[in-house]
């Protein structure tokens, strides 16, 4: 039976994966469906497929169309106002920690060593911000077998964090530094880059979802530890600077407190569901 309700899902879905600080994970979770979410790609790759279409056809449906409406309005706003919009980014990784420190009851559950493991992932992610170049446009224009690789595992990665909660999949692209090179593929339909992400997104998600399952019900604090830090270490990386003047200053602080707004208040609800 077809699942017709969760087009909206998907459309709800798509368009949080699309912006970085916002984690289709966390949305499937307000949502009531992440761990159906989570078992329904599972046993995709087993002999119950079938039985799974009903449910994931029609969120994929719902997620590309989100995810193409919107790809051409980030393309422009990262084109023309790439500060505040970078702010608006923040904003939601900021507003997202609270939201996860919560789902893992930190002040119950974290120990010493929970602590080591979030500071050992900021710290990486921090670097990896020290060292990323402005490669974006290689990835393109090159067409070599590194850059596709380089897309290949972008997709790897992203489709792992897509189906994290508190952690986004756009995040993730823009840490590595191919998330405006995916968008502009989205509005340019560059085939062979879409192509290219495209697989790596099926191969982790038919890989790595089975272990995420696994690791969310065996090691739930040490997970949560790690999103928390690589969100916390991410804030450096997607700090744009403040060099666009008085006005582009204003905005930025109106898109960062909207940004951390939308981040806090979603979280909100999933508390709300939780009780």
């Amino acid at each position: 039976m077809i699942e017709w309700k969760n087009i909206l899902r998907g459309l709800a879905m798509g368009a949080s994966d699309v912006i970085p600080g916002v984690s289709g994970g966390t949305l499937a979770l307000i949502l009531g469906i992440y761990y159906r979410l989570l078992s329904a790609i599972s046993l995709l790759f087993s002999r119950q497929w079938k039985q799974q279409l009903g449910f994931l056809i029609p969120l994929g449906i719902g997620m590309g169309t989100a995810i193409l409406s919107l790809a051409h309005l980030l393309e422009w706003l990262l084109a023309e106002h790439p500060q505040p919009t970078f702010f608006f980014f923040f904003g939601l990784i900021l507003g997202t920690i609270p939201f996860i420190l919560y789902k893992v009851n930190y002040k119950t559950n974290f120990k010493k060593h929970h602590y080591v493991i979030l500071l050992i992932a900021a710290v990486i992610v921090l670097l990896s911000g020290l060292f990323q170049g402005d490669e974006e446009a290689a990835v393109i224009a090159t067409g070599s077998a590194g850059s596709f690789a380089t897309l290949f595992f972008s997709g790897w990665l992203a489709s792992t964090a897509m189906i994290l909660p508190g952690i986004s999949g756009s995040f993730v692209l823009v840490i590595i530094g191919v998330y405006q090179t995916v968008i502009n593929a989205l509005t340019e339909f560059n085939l062979p880059v879409l192509f290219t992400f495209g697989v790596g997104v099926l191969v982790g998600i038919a890989i790595m979802s089975k272990l995420l399952r696994y690791l969310l019900r065996a090691h739930t604090v040490g997970t949560y530890a790690v999103i928390t830090g690589l969100l916390l270490g991410s804030l450096y990386v997607i700090f744009p600077g403040l060099n666009d003047g008085v006005i582009a200053f204003i905005l930025s602080l109106v898109m960062f407190a909207a940004g951390l707004v939308l981040a806090l208040f979603l979280g909100r609800i999933d508390r709300t569901r939780a009780v």
